[in-house]
């Protein structure tokens, strides 16, 4: 019966499993990726030989983990208002941090006060293009022109794959340098 019902489909999405692998890329910069995949041995070695192409080493779990804080994340377009009033309405749903940048306004929050702040903030400016958990740096490690290239190879290369929900670094990119990389 088991045998049917797969052959059919019916168990399609039963047994997809939450998967994080932690690593350091070039010049000691800490990625984690967060997957979600039904062949956890493929998902494995598939994310392990990227890392290893790309001048990176897969760690164990909980290898980098220590180098940043889980949060809740909620993120709107720029156009949906300007950063004050992201930042006051983030301050009013009680989330702990605001950042904007050229793309989107980052709200943080508490992990068990995602819902609620995302809620509160849906209420003010319509639906959130992200509302997750998500891995925010505790430090971040400058990055030089070389050993940004290589990690933003290393991070479109991971995000390529099917099972890769999202990749997370401490990378710091300073302005002069994304000036030299666009």
């Amino acid at each position: 019966k088991s045998a049917l019902a797969q052959g059919s489909g019916a168990n399609k999405g039963d047994d997809y499993k939450e998967m994080r692998y932690e690593g350091y890329g070039p010049g000691g910069i800490a990625i984690i990726v967060s997957c979600l995949s039904d062949n956890p041995n493929r998902t494995a070695s598939d994310v392990r030989s990227t890392f290893t192409k790309h001048g990176g080493n897969l760690g164990e779990t909980n290898s980098v983990a220590f180098s940043f804080e889980k949060v809740g994340l909620v993120e709107y377009p720029l156009e949906k208002a300007t950063a004050d009033q992201v930042l006051e309405a983030a301050i009013d749903a009680g989330a702990d941090d605001c950042e904007s940048d050229q793309s989107m306004h980052h709200i943080y929050c508490k992990p068990e006060q995602l819902n609620s702040v995302r809620d509160a903030l849906n209420k003010k400016f319509g639906d959130a293009e992200t509302a997750r958990f998500a891995w925010k740096p505790i430090n971040t490690v400058p990055a030089d022109l070389e050993t940004a290239q290589t990690t933003i190879k290393l991070i479109e290369a991971l995000e390529e794959f099917d099972d890769v929900q999202f990749v997370e670094t401490n990378i710091d990119i300073s302005d002069e340098v994304a000036a030299k990389l666009s």
